[in-house]
């Protein structure tokens, strides 16, 4: 059991608010699009101007920085080659236009509380270290969480190198252009064994059902009136990929008897995703469509449809992919497949501990997101997450929010949780 401080012990009355508030600024521009939200595909333009803001923040706090082999940005204080070292952070690219808090608001969050714990004069006992792992959305490439997949042994090499974006680049030559050698990439056991615990604080996505304080059932953070909760787990999720032939015509010449139109497969799995998800109690979603030519005048010669799939179980999730793959005869091709994750009990009830002291009541509550937490723990690292309240409720969109108030809390939580965590 970790020796916990009392919040006061460790803040000391130091606010992390303009310290958070000045970081946000800069980082606020990067990659921003006319929509309000953001694109910061990986290893994009925008992606790498974050990646050197996040190295200029650590080196203006005195901070080591290195990029591991699978690209994955630290920022150390204490001893970079230290074990038992408690790593705090998330990621920093977006999917297409996406918001502005999702992975973001815990590398702000966890620079700004160091600050705070250095100005009181906190000497940790164990190394700290600041990730930014990278491509954990998965937008340009196709498979979420890249970096901490090639990690922990959970992606290929070979595999990964190969992915290629929507405009034929791949992985490769993407990370090559960007100055990093994709040779070495892949397993980094020495790595994660030195990690003693991993804390991703994370912007809450969707209102789940979580306990009240006075018991009540309610729908997320905002309902439950408080600005943090705790993850318990992460709903079983992958993503499969159809391949719908069809025959390319002429749009105004072709009866519709003598069309062979992949985009009716299409409707079919769109709408039977969703029969099947709703029959379930899980989700499916067809996000992502590439169609050939892509004419208006042109019947499709083929459709590319990406399906995803979030559940309570394993059984659930596939049972749903199964029954689409029935239902459009085609194969489903999974490119990415996430088990069930339970994160480590007494990790998590050490960190809501800490948080109820300064916050009260934090619920504890599961999530169908996935995240670079649940890589790590499913290899055996022990992880926990918190999350921020969203009042919208929205997430991968610019209507994402999170209150002044409760990013300012985002830095509280985790000088509580640094603090703690780091004064055994």
């Amino acid at each position: 059991m970790t020796a916990i401080a009392e919040p006061g012990d460790v803040c000391g009355g130091v606010s992390g608010a303009p310290v958070f508030d000045a970081l946000w600024a800069e980082l606020a521009p990067i990659g921003r699009t006319d929509s309000g939200g953001y694109r910061r595909l990986a290893w994009g333009s925008a992606d790498l101007e974050c990646r050197a803001w996040f190295e200029r923040t650590a080196q203006a706090r005195g901070m080591s920085v290195e990029t591991d082999r699978n690209g994955n940005l630290w920022a150390w204080w204490g001893d970079p080659t230290g074990d038992d070292v408690l790593v705090v952070g998330s990621h920093l690219d977006s999917v297409p236009d996406g918001g502005a808090f999702d992975g973001p608001l815990g590398i702000v969050a966890a620079f700004a509380a160091l600050d705070v714990l250095r100005a009181h004069g906190v000497e940790p006992t164990r190394p700290v270290a600041v990730v930014a792992f990278s491509d954990e959305e998965g937008a340009r490439f196709g498979v979420a969480c890249v970096g901490s997949r090639l990690a922990t042994g959970v992606l290929m090499p070979d595999r990964a190198r190969g992915l290629t974006d929507g405009d034929g680049v791949t992985l490769e030559a993407a990370m090559r252009a960007a100055g990093h050698a994709p040779g070495g990439i892949g397993p980094d056991p020495e790595r994660l064994r030195r990690i003693g615990a991993f804390i991703e604080l994370h912007i809450e996505q969707g209102r789940v059902p979580l306990a009240a304080a006075d018991g009540r059932t309610v729908r997320g953070l905002i309902e439950a009136g408080v600005p943090v909760g705790v993850a318990s787990s992460i709903h079983p999720h992958g993503r499969w990929r159809f391949d719908l032939a069809g025959r390319a015509d002429h749009a105004g010449t072709t009866a519709l008897s003598d069309r062979s139109d992949p985009m009716l497969h299409l409707a079919t799995l769109v709408t039977e995703a969703r029969a099947a998800a709703s029959d379930a109690d899980a989700v499916a979603t067809v996000g992502k469509v590439i169609v050939h030519p892509n004419g208006v005048n042109a019947i499709p010669s083929s459709v590319t449809a990406w399906l995803d799939v979030r559940g309570a179980s394993e059984a659930i999730v596939r049972s749903i992919v199964e029954r689409v793959a029935r239902a459009v005869g085609c194969e489903a091709v999974e490119e990415s497949w996430t088990p069930i994750v339970e994160f480590a009990p007494a990790l998590r009830d050490d960190v809501q501990e800490v948080l109820s002291r300064r916050f009260g009541h934090v619920p504890v509550m599961p999530t169908a997101a996935g995240h670079d937490a649940g890589i790590l723990a499913t290899a055996g690292v022990p992880a926990a997450m918190i999350f921020v309240r969203n009042p919208s409720g929205t997430s991968h969109s610019p209507a994402e929010s999170a209150t002044v108030e409760d990013r300012h809390a985002a830095v509280d939580a985790l000088v509580d949780v640094i603090g703690a965590f780091t004064r055994r």
